[in-house]
């Protein structure tokens, strides 16, 4: 997996054990992703389907985008759609994307990069891979989260952050298990590099097989954890988790993660995406690319969008 990683963790900043009196948090429910399409095609699994959206305040939704290997020809990716009222988040982890808006953003991301793009009040968005990689083909894998803006942010001009993969905080376990990459938020006072609306931590980590992550967490945020790929548990009553599953936590001062000790060839460590935020509590109106928060604002952008003046830059 190619994201950012180092060959010795034992150089890294170690995240801090759990002290005397920090309350592990809870899992409470553990689902299973379904599978499906996006775009023009590309393969996809919806992390939080069947999940109360209360229970992923401020997030929306999250795609596994693959693990998928092309043949020539075959990488896909998306017409020009509208965005509004909520900021995307690509992170890639294996394969090559590229990114354009109707404000002037945009770029290529690959191999642990992170595209953030704010749509606020609104902007056109493609994304599609390099020409190069459609005639090669090529393994292609990465994730998009939506996070939701909170009703004062909703209308704020268009935004983008790239993130190498350079910039994000790694840090490790206090026996160099695992590899805790910190794109966003904070953990245990170790920053990452993307700015968020919406208060968030958002975290991929690798855990070596046999070995245990506890993760410091911020008591105000919710916590997630979806598997991308191998196989272990979550939680002190160690729940078994696999690839395609999500577990939602309940309130506490950490979680903790563990991997089987054997692992399958094709995915020898336990990967995952954690991730949580302070719950925005306010309504939510959700239809396709727009996320308001009444009915009347989401038919105002669609109104916008037919008349064609929809993610234009103010002159």
């Amino acid at each position: 997996m190619p994201a950012q990683t180092v060959d010795d963790l034992t150089v890294l900043q170690r995240v801090k054990a759990p002290g005397l009196g920090d309350q592990p948090r809870p899992v409470r429910s553990v689902t299973t992703a379904p599978q499906g399409h996006e775009g023009e095609g590309f393969p996809v699994r919806r992390a939080f389907a069947g999940i109360d959206l209360a229970q992923i305040d401020p997030f929306i939704m999250m795609d596994q985008m693959g693990e998928v290997e092309y043949a020539p020809g075959e990488p896909k990716g998306t017409a020009w759609h509208p965005h509004r009222g909520f900021e995307t988040v690509t992170y890639i982890i294996d394969g090559v994307f590229d990114h354009r808006d109707s404000h002037g953003g945009g770029g290529s991301i690959t191999n642990g990069d992170t595209q953030w793009m704010t749509a606020g009040s609104g902007l056109l968005h493609i994304e599609t891979p390099p020409e190069w990689l459609v005639q090669q083909g090529g393994l292609f894998h990465g994730i998009q989260l939506w996070v939701n803006l909170p009703r004062d942010a909703k209308m704020t001009t268009p935004a983008y952050q790239d993130i190498r993969s350079r910039e994000v905080a790694l840090l490790t376990t206090p026996d160099a298990g695992a590899l805790v990459r910190v794109i966003a938020g904070s953990v245990d006072g170790h920053d990452g590099p993307g700015s968020t609306h919406t208060p968030m931590t958002l975290v991929h980590a690798t855990v070596e097989p046999g070995a245990r992550l506890e993760l410091p967490w911020d008591v105000d945020f919710n916590a997630l954890v979806y598997v991308l790929n191998g196989h272990g548990t979550v939680g002190v009553d160690a729940r078994p988790v696999r690839t395609g599953q999500t577990a939602v936590l309940g309130a506490g001062d950490y979680l903790t993660l563990r991997a089987d000790g054997t692992q399958e060839s094709r995915s020898p460590q336990l990967d995952v995406v954690v991730l949580g935020g302070r719950p925005i509590r306010e309504p939510l109106a959700w239809a396709g690319p727009f996320v308001m928060n009444t009915r009347a604002e989401v038919l105002e952008a669609y109104q916008s969008f037919q008349r064609g003046d929809f993610g234009v830059p103010l002159s």
